[in-house]
């Protein structure tokens, strides 16, 4: 077990590939080039950081992304038993306090014996050796152009990603607002902040109209419909915004008993309550233009906004033709991907990427045989929908049970139907070994 393994970059696929081959007895150099270099999306020093929002979404088995959260838990994640540790009130999301889990990350992956910490921005690829790269979808541009060289042929792609603002919570005028979550399941741990026609309307018309920062080769086209600026569903019609982030159901005003035209929601976004972000308000606007039009919605007209919303290019690689079920560059199995550079999308699926590529990588140096979690697996599934040849179009993928098998019998209620999908990945995993999930915080 002395085979050194170069991990690059000490994101959350990262951290999670290094952490899973440490303790399993092999050593390790993870590579970061923060605090000495960031990107304009990093604001800390710490590694596991969450650039966009600080909800890892649903933690629900009836969804898949529940689902693979369950599994990851009982592949004895890293990243799971911190954000475990550290989560905040979000209804039925996991949703983490975003500086003591990425703490808590970086305290753990540094004091591990196994785990040698190398801070500085990697240029060139190692030749020698097991690499893993988890540099994410901000890779620096020299690396960037050194994976290019590597795959010569066009095979490097990219797409554009956006975060959404902070406020203070004294800011927030409570007195427009109230806490509840969407159709009072679980606690009532959002925001809401209700709009009426005409408000929404206003609001509308500014945003859709509202001055955008200048992004090198930005257009709407580009933009992965998981993280859709705001603005620009605002200029896909004057109901997008209804059906989408500012949809209403569900959310009763408990001063009119009834659901109003529009909502905005506000998730705590650290433990002690005092930020919340506007969930679903990615943007790339300027900032004086988002602190003039997110103005205008009536609880945040006095609001402070303690971080804007940025714009950012994500990179990812045409993985289809790439990559194994494995994470493992086909032609050079010795150079391994993991995180959202793959094509995975999402704090979750990154995790779980890097994951299953420290496992297999693991099994290998160790002579034993291939892990291979199957397609009625979410974590299967994710890898296999990555390395899939017959994918002509290949974009950005969060996990869903659409690229999961069919039951193969019919179950009444979509619900039960998604319940008894991840029922039956939990069942495999409990024959593959993973029997007992890690209990939650």
């Amino acid at each position: 077990m002395s085979e050194m393994v170069t991990v690059i970059g000490a994101g959350l696929a990262g951290c999670e590939a290094a952490w899973q081959l440490a303790k399993r007895g092999f050593p390790v150099t993870l590579w970061e080039m923060k605090p000495e270099k960031k990107t304009p999306a990093h604001h800390a020093d710490l590694f596991g950081e969450l650039v966009c929002s600080n909800s890892l979404r649903s933690d629900q088995l009836e969804n898949a992304v529940g689902l693979l959260k369950e599994e990851l838990r009982r592949l004895d994640s890293l990243i799971l038993r911190c954000a475990d540790e550290h989560r905040v009130a979000a209804g039925g999301a996991l949703a983490v306090d975003r500086t003591a889990f990425a703490q808590a990350i970086t305290q753990t992956v540094c004091s591990h014996p196994n785990i040698t910490v190398k801070q500085g921005e990697v240029t060139a690829l190692p030749e020698e050796g097991q690499v893993i790269v988890a540099t994410g979808p901000l890779t620096s541009d020299a690396l960037a152009e050194e994976i290019e060289k590597r795959f010569p042929q066009g095979k490097y792609l990219h797409f554009y990603d956006a975060a959404a603002p902070l406020v203070s919570f004294e800011s927030i005028d409570m007195n427009s607002a109230w806490f509840a979550s969407r159709y009072d399941k679980g606690t009532a741990d959002y925001i809401n902040c209700p709009m009426t026609q005409e408000e929404y309307l206003s609001f509308w018309q500014e945003l859709r109209c509202a001055k955008e920062a200048p992004v090198h080769g930005f257009e709407d086209k580009n933009v992965f419909e998981g993280c859709m600026p705001v603005e620009v569903m605002a200029r896909r019609g004057e109901q997008t915004l209804c059906y989408g982030p500012l949809k209403p159901r569900g959310l009763r005003d408990p001063k009119t008993g009834q659901e109003p035209y529009a909502v905005v929601q506000l998730r705590r976004d650290n433990a002690a309550g005092s930020i919340y972000n506007l969930v679903g308000f990615q943007t790339h606007l300027t900032w004086p233009e988002q602190k003039r039009v997110f103005s205008m919605i009536p609880a945040l007209r006095q609001a402070e906004f303690v971080r804007y919303g940025v714009m950012h290019r994500n990179t990812y690689l045409d993985s289809p033709r790439l990559l194994d079920r494995y994470y493992r560059v086909r032609t050079q199995p010795h150079l391994i991907f993991a995180g959202q550079i793959t094509g995975v999308e999402g704090y979750v699926e990154s995790t779980a990427s890097g994951c299953l590529a420290a496992l297999e990588l693991a099994h290998r140096l160790e002579g034993s045989p291939p892990i291979d979690f199957p397609q009625e697996t979410a974590i299967g599934a994710l890898a296999l929908y990555v390395s899939n040849e017959t994918v002509e179009q290949f974009q950005p993928m969060n996990v869903n049970f659409g690229i999961m098998p069919p039951l193969g019998y019919r179950v009444k209620g979509k619900r039960n139907k998604n319940a008894a999908l991840s029922q039956r990945s939990l069942e495999i995993l409990g024959e593959m070994g993973y029997q007992e999930p890690r209990k939650k915080a």
